[in-house]
């Protein structure tokens, strides 16, 4: 087919993410051995793996119509692409991720004027040097290929700056964070040129509705019960929901059928208060995609 989509899915620690987050979204991407593009179960799509680092500079040469990668990539690469949509999540968890500058805990270094003729390793080499231009502050920035964190332990460099999501991997390493550079998330990007094409266009939205829609599932369930009339109006005012609970009676009945959906985090507090009230059978399912 003409015209198909060629779509990076990034290559390392979101390979798994991504390639869960198009599954719950309906497209099942196969990871064949070591190949670099995976096949995927739409004709009008070809795959590519690419590093993310790299993602944003192929994105904007064309190699790529899209792909995703996070902002932290496409600001180091300092690339002009059009962002498509905001994908919140990461390896494990939906919130954005944090570049930090850390010092080992007994340095004197506590504030950035403090790192004034210091070294700093990092992956994100560009934009921290460029952090310390625009505030007039001369360090010395080397380039980390990993295992960042050893160097500063290590007396290879007095500072580092590394991403994290908890902080608790810095803190592992006797480490303490003095400042935040940047928060990041990851991001679907297009190619100018291949966003001004409808049909290239119309596919890329396709895929952005609905992986949007399976990260807001991934954070709801749903939860269906048995209501007698007379508890009815009393457990319908226990419901969070995005809407009015859905309410229909049972057969040849006076009890009521009741779902909702609400936000995972109220399941283990409710579903007690539910049976309290007088709820029966009641019913939790995962959901695949909210739109």
């Amino acid at each position: 087919m003409e015209d198909k989509l060629k779509l990076g899915i990034p290559k390392g620690s979101l390979q798994d993410a991504t390639i869960g987050l198009f599954r719950r979204s309906g497209w099942k991407i196969d990871i064949n051995g070591r190949s670099y593009f995976p096949d995927i179960n739409d004709d009008t799509i070809e795959c590519a793996i690419c590093r993310a680092q790299e993602m944003s500079r192929y994105v904007e040469n064309g190699t790529l119509d899209a792909g995703l990668t996070g902002q932290d990539w496409i600001n180091e690469n300092e690339s002009d692409v059009y962002t498509v949509e905001d994908l919140i999540y990461s390896k494990v968890s939906q919130r954005p991720a944090r570049w930090v500058l850390a010092v080992p805990h007994g340095s004197d270094i506590n504030s950035l004027e403090d790192l004034a003729g210091k070294k700093i390793a990092t992956e994100l080499v560009n934009f921290t040097k460029k952090y310390f231009v625009e505030r007039g502050i001369d360090v010395q920035v080397e380039f980390s290929w990993g295992a960042t964190e050893a160097k500063v332990v290590s007396g290879l460099a007095d500072a580092i700056v590394e991403v994290t999501e908890t902080g608790s991997t810095i803190k592992a390493h006797g480490l303490r964070i003095i400042d935040e550079l940047l928060q990041t998330n990851t991001k679907l990007i297009a190619n100018h040129e291949a966003w001004a094409n409808p049909q290239k266009r119309e596919k890329m939205e396709q895929i952005a509705l609905l992986l949007k829609g399976a990260l807001a599932a991934e954070k709801l369930v749903g939860i269906k019960m048995n209501v007698p009339e007379a508890r009815l109006k009393d457990i319908v005012a226990l419901l969070p929901s995005l809407n009015a609970p859905t309410v229909s009676p049972l057969y040849q009945s006076d009890w009521f059928a009741v779902e909702t959906v609400v936000d995972s985090s109220v399941v283990r507090d409710l579903i007690p208060e539910l049976l309290k009230s007088g709820a029966e059978g009641i019913i939790e399912y995962q959901l695949n995609k909210v739109i």
